[in-house]
């Protein structure tokens, strides 16, 4: 494919800002590119010979970007994204004046602040940043100038070992492709290589993008003054960070036709994925070239070479909608804002953080396979029931490196010899696991009283027979470094006899690339001859040296002197005490005096020039074979990314398997039964968010079950008594269970549900101009469009946004539409007990109504004679009539004297003549009736 990235010019929207700060000062004018370019043309350039011009061009290239310029040891920026830069990181802004009087704004910050000030313009205020990094050339004594370019382009989506980068979620880039009908979706973690793909429609593409939480989006440039609605509606509804590229003409570029790099479940038997990239439909094909470009033009000299993506779809998914993912607080809290409080720290038992990720992937689309979900069922039950080898395993995870994201680094071209010593790590940490596993079935073996079953360990023998046994790896790498040294930089350290105070934003006077005797090698002498080689004579070379450094000291009386090298003397003799130890060095023609201050002099010594020359070019020839060394390691690395890759997948599902078996010990779940039967039956089930509140607090959770037969149930009751609860822990219980874990209840028999949806907690949308009543109203309308007999709903106060007859008549007719039309399990609660009149019920003839798919339940408190009360917080069949509201205000703190008139009005209302529950029936069944006609 032909990239040209220097005409590459991207465009990018980010809907709503919500961090920007606000404008509280009159920001400086910023200066044109001319006008710099005028200022520099005719004045000093702001700093080096060439630098100006570099960001000149560099600022022309990458006109959408903020340019951060690497210069010595700061990460600078010039002329106008200089005011921005400043204002945004609320640093310092200075100028630098030029002949005619006219200034070059700029400003700057050291290299270990790049991390926090990324997450700033990056994470929080969503710009793009191109860093353009320094490369030194090197001559014989070190640095002699340095060429830049920009290597990346720091987008939300393209992360890939910021310290900022949440090591327990990943963060995906999503690519969208779209016709008139059909919706295409590509979309990769850059720090872990885990790719997808997927065809969607319109309908479900609001529940993608929940599901999937992208931090960034990329659209056809076209698009960008298109604007279709549809798109731009449902990418507007949670102000997505929205980029815009020009596809590649060449969709295949840089594709490999191996398997693709990111396996899923590997539990049950391997997916089939399309063999080629041509089997994928048009819009996945669409939308992967419009990433793969997106990847080329931002990662630049980072770019790694692709596998083909998963192919999402062959293992059927239950579909969350977005709304649910947010009401059910599946992955994070709505009042915290963050995971705390959200179902997935609660379960959350994960030893690793790349099975954390997994599990909230697990989370937020469980499975609908019933082969696959009693696999991992198998799994967690098998570990179960074995607490000390259980204990042995997770203590065996905790020491696991993030493989998954160590291997893309080295694809990627980064990668240090701390990350060569995580890999040899963690190829250690799973044949550890292996052997454990081996012992433990050998010893299972030998006590079995009976014929020993192999059945139960069917899944485990399943998931480790795809593990692949990289000793061979292992062992070249632990060959090859040195065991105490996980240096970030394989050069060794720096010696200057000109170490001095530093104008922050002045660049550093070249230094030579070693320190004598104190080299940090990074690769053992014995990995290669020609590194024993080198080695060996870098240690005769130091020991002459030394030998020759006490000679000298000896020979001329002079204990202070040593022998060094800087940029400004080169080899060099250097007096530390120069007025005790100069008088018989002075007197010496071979000691030629160089330089002099108050209490040092330094002088050249020709045989130490030859030796230390010699030195320093050894030394040179050791760092680039050192160099040569390990990328041969980092290219055996990658050699063996795809089997890093499955292993590290494969760890990632027994820690999430083993985390569920902890789980279930620790809370008390049980192993539900899975069928295809649309049936729901829990006894004593439990909300395991509120069950972990609570028990925090010292109080104990109220069970309750739940059998739906009949298909839908009306939940009727007082505020504050528990119909909410109730009705998430049947949702969570679902999820929980078609995720492989096991769940909380004393019993659980359920029928494999499709799509789950919610209708709670809805609240108004301003930034949408959406009242809370139309909120409710999209939310109900999306439910009754789309859920099948499959499904499960739970709906709570819908048509309590107006009035009550408007939303009176709206809660009957969804209940309608649920029931005759898409045939769904559902629990409706209400405080409209109207509806219950409508739908025929009466206590006489046993809860039953209209419709023989409806059945009435309710919750209720207990009162004192002395006016107490209790929440009983069980249901029981029937409807209750009183929402004992005035109590609920009145624990609320309501004052007593308005208390008091609220009691008054409401028995006055009481009072008056309520609609006969006969008619409402009669005008029920009349409804229904027509609706049947119609």
């Amino acid at each position: 494919m032909n990239r040209r990235v220097s005409s590459f010019v991207a465009s990018r929207r980010v809907t709503h800002d919500q961090t920007a700060p606000k404008k509280t000062r009159k920001r400086p004018k910023p200066e044109t590119d001319e006008n710099a370019s005028t200022a520099l043309t005719k004045h000093p350039e702001p700093r080096g010979v060439g630098l100006g011009q570099e960001v000149l061009e560099n600022l022309k290239r990458f006109p959408h970007c903020i340019l951060l310029t690497r210069v010595g040891k700061f990460y600078e920026s010039y002329f106008h994204p200089a005011n921005e830069v400043a204002r945004l990181l609320n640093i310092k802004l200075a100028h630098r004046k030029s002949k005619d009087g006219s200034s070059i704004p700029f400003c700057g910050f050291p290299l270990q602040h790049i991390d926090k000030y990324l997450k700033v313009l990056v994470q929080q205020q969503r710009r793009f940043v191109a860093l353009c990094e320094e490369f030194p050339r090197y001559g014989p004594l070190g640095v002699v100038g340095f060429d830049r370019r920009v290597a990346r382009v720091v987008t939300p989506g393209t992360l890939i070992d910021e310290s900022f980068l949440n090591q327990y979620e990943n963060n995906y880039l999503l690519a969208i492709s779209q016709d008139a009908n059909a919706v295409g979706l590509a979309w990769i973690d850059v720090s872990t290589g885990e790719f997808y793909s997927k065809p969607a429609t319109y309908d479900v593409l609001r529940d993608e993008l929940a599901r999937i939480g992208p931090r960034e989006i990329v659209l056809d440039k076209e698009l960008e003054l298109q604007k279709p609605e549809k798109l731009e509606h449902i990418l507007a509804e949670e102000m997505h960070c929205v980029s815009y590229i020009t596809p590649s003409a060449e969709e295949e570029d840089n594709m490999q036709t191996e398997p693709p790099a990111t396996p899923v479940d590997e539990v049950t038997e391997e997916a089939s994925f399309p063999p080629v990239l041509s089997e994928f439909t048009q819009q996945e094909k669409m939308a992967i070239n419009l990433l793969t470009t997106y990847l080329h033009a931002n990662l630049l000299e980072y770019m790694p070479k692709l596998s083909r993506p998963a192919r999402e779809g062959t293992s059927p998914r239950m579909q969350i909608d977005s709304h649910t993912i947010k009401a059910l607080e599946i992955r994070e809290s709505i009042r915290e804002g963050g995971v705390k409080g959200s179902l997935l720290s609660v379960v959350k038992r994960t030893s690793t953080s790349s099975g954390t990720r997994l599990l909230a992937r697990w989370l937020c689309s469980p499975s609908t396979s019933i082969p696959e979900i009693n696999a991992r069922q198998a799994l967690v039950a098998f570990f179960h029931a074995r607490d000390h080898f259980r204990s042995d395993l997770i203590a065996a995870l905790t020491s696991a490196e993030d493989a998954g994201r160590i291997v893309q680094r080295f694809l990627l071209g980064r990668g240090d010899p701390s990350d060569l010593h995580a890999v040899n790590s963690a190829i250690q940490v799973w044949t550890a696991l292996k052997a454990r596993i081996a012992q433990e079935r050998k010893q299972e073996i030998l006590e079995a009283q009976q014929p020993f079953e192999d059945t139960q360990w069917a899944s485990l023998d399943a998931l480790m027979a795809r593990m692949h046994d990289l000793q061979e790896l292992s062992q070249r790498i632990g060959a090859a470094l040195r065991a105490t040294d996980t240096s970030k930089d394989s050069s060794p350290a720096v010696e200057s006899d000109d170490a001095e105070d530093q104008d922050p934003l002045v660049p550093e006077t070249p230094k030579p690339l070693w320190k004598l005797g104190s080299n940090n090698w990074v690769i053992k002498p014995e990995f290669s001859e020609k590194l024993t080689s080198l080695h060996a004579t870098l240690d005769e070379l130091l020991s002459r040296r030394e030998q020759l450094q006490a000679d000298l000291q000896l020979r001329y009386d002079a204990p202070s002197l040593t022998l060094r090298s800087s940029p400004a003397h080169g080899m060099h003799i250097h007096l530390l005490r120069a007025k005790r130890d100069r008088s018989k060095l002075d007197q010496t023609a071979e000691f030629v005096s160089i330089a002099e201050s108050g209490s040092t002099k330094c002088y050249f010594f020709q045989e130490w020039a030859q030796l230390g020359g010699q030195i320093v070019e050894t030394t040179i020839t050791l760092v680039a074979a050192e160099k040569e060394a390990f990328e041969s390691l980092r290219m055996d690395v990658n050699g063996h990314a795809s089997q890093l890759r499955r292993n590290a997948r494969i760890l990632d599902e027994l820690d999430v398997t083993l985390a569920f078996a902890n789980l279930a010990k620790e809370m008390n779940f049980v192993q539900p039964v899975l069928t295809e039967d649309p049936v729901y039956d829990v006894v004593n089930g439990r909300h395991p968010t509120v069950e972990l509140g609570l028990l925090t607090g010292g109080r104990m959770f109220t069970p309750n079950s739940v059998q739906l037969a009949p298909r839908l149930q009306i939940i009727t009751g007082p505020n504050m008594a528990g119909k909410s609860t109730l009705l998430r822990q049947t949702a969570l219980i679902a999820v929980l269970a078609q995720t492989g874990s096991f769940v909380p209840a004393d019993s659980a028999h359920i029928g494999i549900v499709d799509k789950l949806f919610s209708r709670v907690g809805a609240k108004d949308d301003l930034f949408h101009d959406r009242s809370t009543f139309m909120v409710e109203m999209l939310e109900t309308a999306e439910i009754l469009q789309r859920a099948t007999a499959r499904s499960l709903v739970i709906m709570d106060e819908v048509g309590r946004g107006t009035t009550v007859k408007d939303g009176l008549a709206i809660a009957f007719s969804t209940v309608h539409h649920l029931v005759s039309v898409n045939r769904c399990r559902a629990l409706f609660a209400t405080h409209f007990h109207e509806v219950t009149d409508m739908l025929g019920y009466s206590a006489s003839n046993t809860g039953q109504g209209i419709f023989e798919d409806v059945g009435f339940f309710c919750t209720d408190l207990d009162e004192t004679d002395d006016g107490h009360f209790a929440y009983s917080y069980r249901i029981r069949p029937g409807v209750n009539r009183d929402s004992h509201g005035l109590k609920v205000a009145q624990l609320a703190g309501m004052p007593p004297t308005a208390i008091a008139v609220a009691q008054d009005a409401l028995a006055w209302l009481k009072s008056r003549k309520e609609e006969n529950p006969e008619e409402l029936n009669s005008l029920g069944q009349k409804l229904s009736y027509f609706c049947t006609q119609r």
